[in-house]
């Protein structure tokens, strides 16, 4: 542990310099001078730039910068036009899309409905919502350059709701050329029709991202509301600066030396909120859940016994005080579509919400036929909200029984080890911790990580579980919300008897900023940065 720890501190004072050069660097550009800047560290650093091929909510975050959507949610979860108005017909089976005039993506050519087409189809192969849609959907057609039409077989409900969710898998509209890229590679290039331009060439992985203003971006007319409305750029350039250090990034802001800080640490917080110059306030306000994930490819978690012993070993609130350590900022939960909401159940969570199933877990391990494989985890030690759980897991997995290979990585070796379905010795992995903004996961379709599709389709630990896609196809089709609440609680009674991932509560997130910004928007996809002014 020791030396984790150590290769640790050297990994952090490492980036942390490069880090430093870049703020500096950043702090003496031209462009800095002549305009206004916002230099923000974000929760995570940005690597993965395809916001289609990962599910990382700093590419999502990336994603809102450089694209936009068709439709869109308000504040209120209704859903509003955005790139298109639309039309449904009377039998509810085409949905008809227009796009508004004026649109051009990033190298000045127009939009077209062919391109949202390719990207609608790009999208809809690997979100979880996107694919439960297309299974009742008989074609996407672009019928003329403005017009995209959507033929069902059968009424579905959540078409809308599908393509215009806040969160990860946005439906984000690209060009053709780069949406029949297929999902599972990364497409060659940003270019997008959003309110911000990528600057590629400024691009540093471990160091910066940088935005400029869309000039040809025109916003809607209506009032910005979560990721609805216009969005209307207010500043020239967005810098997003990786300091991996947290007291590092909090000296930053409370100096001035950067702008906005998306996840202060938790015991951080008095100290920033007796600051004059700075505002503390929870952006997404309905918070996120944090999950460990098991990879079902791969022993010992191909084997539900094994897991199951590992969920039995598994403390929420020993999680949750590690991570966030003020229970006003976490609720122990057991529900896997998220506590106080239509869906919530405490079925199958007894011991992981009491934490009190450590001698079950042993006698479980035992029983299992586990001959002492390494559970290898990987543990990102540069994102304030990912830090705790896996080593947390690792002790409460030894105590178990289990051997535990705690291998320290950072966040976006992570996003992209967990694509890898190669064994743990050809450099996979067996399990991982996440976090999913509570509104992602609040419902079977929308909870993507709750799917059983195995090795095609699946998200990342491939869990095959026939059962559980048979009720959420039923939970599409169900009458009532009675008979969703029902088929919902079957669903993760299965979900907890195979151990499809072990949800370890929900908390939330507050952000901090200098009082020099105004218009910070609240929403569940935030940190955005239109309608963000700054002062001189």
């Amino acid at each position: 542990m020791l030396s984790l720890m150590r290769r640790g501190r050297r990994a952090f004072a490492s980036i942390l310099a490069l880090s430093v050069v870049a703020l500096s660097t950043a702090m003496a550009s031209p462009v800095f001078a002549a305009g206004k800047t916002i230099t923000a560290v974000m929760h995570s650093d940005l690597r993965i730039i395809d916001p289609i091929f990962t599910t990382a909510y700093i590419t999502r975050d990336h994603g809102y910068m450089v694209y936009d959507t068709l439709i869109a949610t308000d504040a209120n979860f209704k859903i509003q036009p955005q790139m298109a108005d639309w039309k449904i017909s009377d039998d509810k089976l085409t949905y008809t899309f227009t796009l508004r005039d004026g649109l051009k993506w990033h190298d000045g050519t127009p939009v077209t409905a062919e391109d949202c087409v390719a990207s609608l189809k790009r999208w809809a192969a690997v979100d979880g919502m996107g694919q439960q849609m297309m299974q009742f959907t008989a074609s996407i057609e672009a019928t003329d350059p403005k017009t995209i039409t959507l033929k069902l077989k059968e009424p579905y409900g959540l078409v809308l709701e599908s393509i215009g969710k806040p969160s990860s898998r946005v439906a984000f509209m690209m060009p053709k050329r780069l949406a029949e890229t297929p999902p599972d590679k990364q497409i060659p290039e940003q270019i997008g029709s959003g309110p911000f331009k990528f600057v590629q060439g400024e691009f540093q992985p471990g160091v910066k991202a940088v935005y400029v203003k869309n000039t040809d971006y025109v916003p809607r007319k209506e009032p910005v509301s979560w990721t609805a409305g216009g969005k209307v750029v207010k500043v020239d350039r967005v810098e997003w600066i990786t300091m991996p250090d947290s007291q590092t990034a909090v000296n930053a802001l409370q100096s001035g030396d950067i702008d906005f800080m998306e996840n202060p640490p938790w015991d951080l917080l008095p100290v920033l909120e007796g600051n004059p110059d700075l505002k503390v306030e929870t952006l997404n306000k309905f918070g996120f859940q944090t999950l460990g994930r098991m990879n079902f490819l791969h022993p010992p978690f191909d084997n539900p016994k094994i897991r199951r012993a590992a969920l039995l070993a598994t403390s929420q609130k020993d999680v949750l005080d590690a991570l966030v350590g003020n229970p006003k900022y976490y609720k122990v939960c057991g529900a896997f579509f998220i506590c106080d909401t239509p869906f919530a159940t405490d079925v199958g969570s007894e011991t992981l919400v009491k934490g009190n199933g450590m001698a079950e877990a042993k006698k479980a391990l035992a029983e299992s036929g586990y001959d002492g494989t390494p559970v290898v985890i990987m543990a990102p030690g540069d994102v304030t909200t990912l830090k705790a759980q896996p080593i947390v897991a690792a002790q409460q997995l030894r105590e178990a029984g289990f051997k535990v290979d705690l291998q320290a990585t950072d966040w976006q070796t992570v996003v992209s080890r967990r694509a890898s379905q190669k064994s743990p010795k050809e450099g996979g992995w067996n399990m991982f911790f996440t976090n999913w903004v509570s509104a992602d996961v609040s419902n079977p379709i929308a909870n993507l990580s709750i799917g059983g599709q195995g090795k095609k389709g699946g998200w990342f630990g491939w869990a095959e579980d026939a059962k559980i896609e048979k009720l959420k196809d039923d939970f599409v089709r169900a009458a009532s919300l009675d008979d969703q609440k029902k088929i919902a609680t079957e669903i993760q009674k299965e979900a907890y008897d195979q151990v499809i991932y072990i949800p370890l509560g929900q908390y939330l997130a507050p952000s901090a900023w200098r009082k020099s910004l105004t218009g910070v928007l609240d929403g569940p996809a935030t940190p955005v940065f239109w309608n963000v002014d700054k002062s001189e």
